[in-house]
């Protein structure tokens, strides 16, 4: 008898994600000077990490014998003092990608429905698919959530639904109001899912904290991957009513989140000056790639995250060219929006070379503009 037979049905029909590919194997593939590769792949910060982070993980490093916190007391107590939620109303995750399988754990069966946007983080369709439930993809016009097409998906069925914003792959963010509206207007037996990943680099990210005091059945989750640049590290958390996070910890892995990650953490979260740092570049290279990409010719959406979204005509040919010449970008094929490609904003130089790059591609004729 063969593994497949004895496995859970699910897991057969189960898609792999697919990572950003590593810097390491595209220069082993092609040849490359690892040192001369820029990977804006996966949204990680060009920057680096929190100096302070830094700092904290070199010290955690000397107590790597001991087992870490497994209620991760002091960084649940700094993001209760930085965001204003109550101590009990935390979880850590290994990633918010932890916290998106818990919800799956705690409420989803076969036969469950889980909306989400059609060209939304793939890993809600994912996690959906694992536990049994039906994803249920709704259009997004202008590459945004649609409030109202979202709200008229919802069924008896429904137990969950996830919005992204700013939205990854699209970049695209709903405006608070929309948010409010949606998290206000949905039946009592469906838990609204708002992942905050990119919300630092929002000028004001939008605030659901009423409508969790009020008795709304709302989540909201963050990483520290993206802006505070400790994607290595696995560590994001989520914020909720108490009964909501008690259900969480229940399925939640002891020891889940190590205590070198959990001390960067907890630093990351009083770096004020690098956030800041980070968001004045991120801004300057949105508005460098943009104006580059759509000068060349390419519909490019600037979004709000740290990434563009750019319409390159045949996604996975750009992906390749780019590729060879140490570029590494993401095809969006799997989203099915395989004419476009997601670039992350990188440092200064990094930004020009891929524009130089771009402009080398179509003169030798090897991207047709897409419009």
């Amino acid at each position: 008898m063969k593994y497949a037979e004895l496995a859970n049905s699910g897991v057969l029909e189960q898609p792999v994600y697919e990572p950003g590919k590593p810097i390491e194997s595209v220069a082993r593939e092609y040849g490359l000077d690892p040192s001369k590769i820029a990977k804006l792949a996966s949204n990680e910060n060009p920057f680096g990490a929190s100096p302070l982070a830094i700092a904290a993980a070199e010290r955690a490093l000397k107590s790597a014998h001991l087992y870490p916190d497994g209620s991760c007391y002091q960084l649940r107590e700094k993001i209760a003092e930085v965001r204003g939620v109550p101590l009990d109303g935390i979880i850590v995750g290994n990633g918010s990608n932890e916290i998106i399988e818990l919800l799956g754990h705690a409420f989803l069966r076969p036969g469950d429905e889980v909306v989400m946007g059609e060209r939304a983080f793939i890993v809600y369709k994912l996690v959906s698919r694992l536990f049994g439930a039906t994803p249920v993809e709704v259009p997004m016009p202008g590459f945004c959530h649609d409030v109202d097409a979202m709200l008229a998906a919802v069924t008896e069925r429904t137990r969950l639904l996830f919005v992204a914003s700013p939205n990854n792959p699209t970049g695209i963010a709903n405006a608070e109001a929309d948010l409010v509206r949606l998290a206000e207007s949905l039946p009592e037996h469906v838990i609204f899912c708002l992942d905050e990943a990119y919300a630092e680099y929002l000028d004001k990210a939008p605030d659901l904290r009423a409508a969790i005091s009020s008795g709304r059945k709302v989540i909201c989750m963050r990483t520290f991957s993206k802006i505070y640049g400790l994607g290595g590290m696995r560590v994001g958390y989520a914020y909720g009513d108490p009964e909501l996070i008690s259900l969480l910890q229940r399925v939640r892995q002891p020891f889940n989140v190590n205590l070198i990650a959990q001390a960067a953490a907890t630093a990351a979260l009083g770096d004020d000056s690098f956030l800041e740092m980070c968001r004045r570049e991120n801004s300057n290279g949105r508005k460098l790639l943009c104006e580059g990409l759509q000068e060349l010719g390419f519909d490019t959406y600037g979004g709000s995250a740290n990434f563009v979204l750019s319409n390159v005509g045949n996604g996975g040919l750009v992906f390749e060219h780019l590729q060879k010449r140490g570029i590494i970008v993401r095809p969006l094929v799997p989203y099915g929006m395989s004419e476009y490609v997601r670039i992350t904003i990188g440092r200064p130089e990094e930004n020009q070379r891929l524009l130089e790059i771009f402009a080398k591609l179509v003169e030798d004729g090897l991207v047709v503009i897409a419009r």
